[in-house]
């Protein structure tokens, strides 16, 4: 069934709610880049014209957002102090006024402080809240009026998401009762192994709904936003993951509608998907077909299912590296702006490169800067574009491409690298070094256009149960804790169709369930739990962690990883050392050489964490490694330091302590390393001895952050780059 332009204008009556002309999304109410409002301007100058307002403090990387007369841009706060971290801000959107800003620290990431912001905030206009992905991997949901945080999961601890130098973190979006996020996950159990990975949350109670793996071991974080479509009247899901391929998913239950293997390396654009079903792409990776040749933009239709091939696409131009930002489809053409901000318009339906014709044949592409980021929007028949070294076009198409309405050039070294919004009768451009404000003064707003109908086929037209889901998928309890489960039955396109009360439901790992579908944990010690809900040929599990209140202690007498632990059994392997039972750390893993472990609660505070290390030597050098505690790292250097620190790329401004310390390779040694919150600071304190002497009185390192984190679970850090280095003698107890 194909859907009308009116039905795909209105997708957002997928999240059951009228977005009008509000962005509460960073490509536009219609996951498009396209605004269906009039009036807007055709230029604007830094001096005035059509300048309504700028806000330096709200300077961001992110792309704002619009909902219910207010904006949200994602911020760094206190830029360049020891206070450093990462902030939502919501602002008056008439007159730029704070109306509240949500703080919280960054905490063990290699991502710098420039990089704040590469998610953008989503708003959920039927329950005016917020959500927002930080640059430390922080996911919460913010109320929308006041900032008040509704639910949080720190996704680095409890679902082992990677956050990189590069800092890419990933959008969420919200569709129905859900708000989905993505990102390259190494957890535990089956899911130990990195791969990209989706996880849908209940979007008011914060309880994990789902969880999507693709590919394992990918080569790259990702940057694709979700789209949300329809096709053959199927609610769809389309993203780009780490793995290289573009996913439709169906967005209730995260089951595979189709897969283009597009690339060899992680996806970072977002698709456009228009009122046909036909899909849009680009990347400037090598090509899954062809990996000699760096880039391309394509179009394949999305009304099928299962793998689509080369031979299925509608058109494909290879060598064209569009792999920052998404296109816009205008009329009958797709807009994209490759990475060396050069404009590429091309026929929707042919593939052919439109505009003037040089002397050799070839197509003219007009030059909009050196750099692309952000993302072009269209709004009034024009488009907007931001190109990175801060120049801002106004273009409207014509007969041969597009005429140049107007330049505007900011400071050459007001970079951009978020995109234009539009929202009730005006454009917001985000900055690092402010946020703008642009529209007519006294233009009128568009009113918001009421929903119709939607593309999706009547869930009456099929009632027939074809997949079923147990939900929560993801849980951490306490010895004896009881969690209520349900089993939910859908149709083949992934429309629930009724909770489920007789299924069985089995436990493997320990605990009990009921056939009222209650699980009660084991009274005591740790439990890796797997439930599988079975009705006849099909199958769903969940998967629970059970883990008890201090104290803990792991001497891994039985050769083995702690199957509870987050991000460690894929890099750590039991491995005999000095006839003891331990762990290693491995160096045959290149991108999982440097990583961190996770122990269990993320509430804790006021502990201490022990362990005995022993590193080998590779090359004449000695690896780092170390010991986590309420989001602080102890790192035992192996050039001859010690240091205390919490934002690993701000060390040297935010938070650290370094002493100079003389160890070994070969040697058995113990470190201790113990937080206190006290006077409003968290106290840290650090010691390391030979495993062969005497513990010493006194602490060795001690600091105070006057910023501090509050909580946090237990962890390991190491990096094997430098030579493997054996753990044994875990433990962990309240101060």
């Amino acid at each position: 069934m194909k859907m009308s332009q009116l039905t795909f204008l209105v997708l957002c009556v997928l999240s059951q709610a009228s977005f009008g002309e509000d962005w509460p999304h960073w490509r536009g109410p219609h996951n498009d880049g396209q605004s269906t409002e009039t009036n807007l301007p055709d230029s604007w100058s830094l001096e005035g014209e059509n300048l309504l307002w700028r806000k330096p403090e709200s300077a961001s990387r992110s792309s704002p957002v619009v909902m219910n007369g207010r904006v949200y841009a994602v911020c760094r706060s206190f830029p360049e102090t020891t206070q450093e971290g990462e902030k939502t801000m919501c602002l008056d959107a008439e007159t730029g006024e704070l109306i509240w800003e949500s703080i919280h620290n960054i905490f063990l990431t290699d991502a710098p402080a420039e990089r704040v912001g590469w998610s953008s905030v989503v708003g959920d206009p039927k329950t005016d809240t917020v959500f927002v992905l930080g640059l430390g991997s922080v996911f919460q949901c913010l109320d929308g009026k006041t900032g008040k945080t509704i639910w949080e999961h720190s996704m680095s601890e409890e679902y082992g998401m990677l956050s990189t130098y590069g800092g890419r973190t990933n959008f969420p979006v919200v569709f129905e009762d859900l708000v989905i996020i993505s990102g390259v996950l190494t957890g535990w159990g089956e899911t130990a192994i990195p791969a990209y990975r989706l996880i849908a949350f209940d979007k008011k109670t914060g309880v994990a709904q789902w969880l999507k793996s693709t590919k394992l071991r990918p080569e790259d974080t990702t940057y694709s936003t979700p789209v949300l479509t329809y096709f053959n009247g199927q609610a769809a899901m389309v993203v780009g993951a780490g793995d290289g391929a573009i996913y439709a998913l169906q967005p209730r239950t995260g089951k595979t509608i189709w897969k283009y293997q597009a690339s060899t390396r992680g996806l970072n654009t977002t698709s456009v998907i228009d009122e046909n079903g036909i899909v849009y792409g680009s990347h400037a990776e090598k090509n899954a077909n062809d990996t000699k040749t760096l880039g391309a933009i394509f179009a394949f239709d999305g009304n099928t299912e299962g793998d689509i091939s080369e031979d299925k696409l509608l058109w494909k131009i290879p060598g064209k590296a569009v792999g920052r930002n998404a296109p816009v489809k205008l009329g009958g053409r797709v807009y994209f702006v490759d990475d060396g901000a050069s404009l590429v318009i091309v026929d929707a339906k042919t593939g052919e490169l439109i505009g003037k014709k040089k002397a050799n044949g070839t197509v003219e592409q007009m030059k909009l800067g050196r750099t692309m980021f952000g993302s072009p929007v269209a709004g009034d028949g024009k488009i907007y574009v931001a190109e990175n070294s801060g120049r801002f076009h106004v273009l409207k198409p014509n007969d041969t491409g597009v005429e140049k309405l107007s330049e505007v050039r900011l400071s050459s070294d007001e970079l951009v690298f978020g995109s234009p919004i539009i929202a009730n009768g005006r454009i917001y451009l985000p900055t690092i070094d402010a946020l703008y404000c642009i529209g007519k003064p006294g233009a009128a707003t568009v009113k918001a256009t009421t929903p119709k109908q939607t593309g999706e086929t009547s869930a009456d037209k099929d009632k027939v149960v074809a997949q079923i889901m147990l939900t929560p998928v993801e849980l951490l309890l306490l010895p004896g804790q009881k969690a209520n489960l349900q089993v939910r039955g859908y149709n083949r396109h992934g429309q629930l169709i009724q909770t489920m009360k007789d299924v069985e439901i089995t436990v493997a790992g320990g605990g009990t369930i009921g056939k009222d579908h209650v699980y009660r944990a084991p009274a005591s010690g740790l439990a890796a739990v797997v439930l599988t809900a079975k009705s006849g040929e099909m199958t769903a599990t969940a998967r629970i962690r059970v883990i008890p209140m201090l104290p803990w202690k792991f001497d891994f007498s039985d050769d083995k990883v702690p199957p509870v632990w987050i991000g460690a059994d894929y890099r750590h392997k039991p491995a005999p050392l000095d006839g003891e039972k331990g762990l290693v750390k491995i160096s045959t893993i290149p991108k999982g050489t440097r990583s961190q472990a996770w122990l269990g609660w993320t509430n804790l505070h006021d502990y201490t964490i022990q362990a005995d290390f022993n590193a080998s030597q590779k090359n004449g050098r000695i690896p780092d490694l170390g010991l986590i505690n309420q989001r602080y790292t102890l790192d035992l250097q192996g050039a001859q330091h010690l240091q205390i620190r919490s934002w690993t790329a701000r060390a040297e401004l935010r938070f650290a302590k370094t002493i100079d310390f003389t160890w070994s390779a070969d040697t058995w040694y113990t470190m201790k390393f113990q937080s206190e919150t006290k006077d409003g600071k968290a106290i840290l304190r650090g010691k390391v001895w030979p495993r062969s002497e005497t513990e010493p009185k006194e602490w060795q390192i001690e600091a105070a952050d006057a910023t501090p984190n509050l909580n946090g679970s237990p962890g390991l850090f190491g990096n094997s780059t430098d030579g493997e280095f054996f753990i044994d003698n875990v433990q962990v107890t309240a101060n």
